[in-house]
């Protein structure tokens, strides 16, 4: 795109990139009940209102250009560029898609998505076993799709921060916390004491590096 050119109201590109994304998150997590489907639906949500600021209309930058441009300098032209706002923050000049933001960015995106699709794999074998999903993954965290899905929607807002998904984002962390603590509940009350010794050698959510979790003779998943 020339930066010094507009790059919004490419609607056709919002729509395939909410799907895309939405249809990866749907087919990794498999919502069953109400509140499965309820987080889905904020998770939708949240990627609509990034994707509309990024390829639709620039809500934040236009609101942000008007109320603190010259302070942070920020664009008055609406480019694509000029979303990055990260890098106006640090100053940033050359090409954003190379900046450290946007590099940052890359590697959580990246990284979220092989989280997801590697957990996937494990808890999907597991299940064809009918065991605990106890490695891969999931020997240094109990819920590493969850996490993923957080370290997705981290590497969005550092590339590309709107007030609407700034607001959204802790809500998500709130509710993939809150499913974690369901499933934790319900994989007691199935497993009983094999989930109970697993939850208490492993971390929820972050991994204790050095101290990799034990894994139990005759449990290979």
């Amino acid at each position: 795109m020339t930066p010094d050119l507009p790059a919004y109201g490419l609607w056709p590109l919002v729509v395939m990139n909410v799907l895309v994304f939405a249809l990866f998150a749907l087919g990794f997590t498999r919502p069953r009940t109400r509140r499965d489907w309820r987080s889905f639906g904020v998770f939708t949500a949240f990627l609509v209102a990034l994707f509309a600021e990024m390829y639709g209309f620039p809500l934040t930058l236009y609101l942000l250009s008007s109320w603190f441009g010259p302070q942070f300098g920020l664009p008055g032209a609406f480019t694509h560029d000029g979303g990055h706002l990260l890098n106006a923050l640090i100053g940033w000049r050359g090409d954003p898609h190379v900046s450290p933001p946007h590099l940052l960015s890359s590697l959580l995106i990246g990284g979220g998505f092989w989280l997801v699709a590697w957990a996937w794999a494990v808890l999907y074998r597991a299940q064809q076993q009918r065991g605990l999903a106890r490695s891969g993954p999931y020997a240094w965290m109990r819920h590493p799709q969850y996490a993923g899905f957080v370290l997705i929607l981290t590497g969005f807002l550092v590339q590309w921060p709107t007030l609407l998904t700034l607001l959204m984002y802790p809500v998500l962390v709130v509710m993939y916390r809150r499913l974690a603590r369901l499933e934790e509940a319900e994989a007691r009350r199935s497993l009983g004491r094999a989930y109970a010794e697993y939850a208490d050698h492993t971390p929820a959510f972050l991994p204790r590096w050095g101290r990799h979790a034990r894994r139990t003779p005759g449990h290979p998943v």
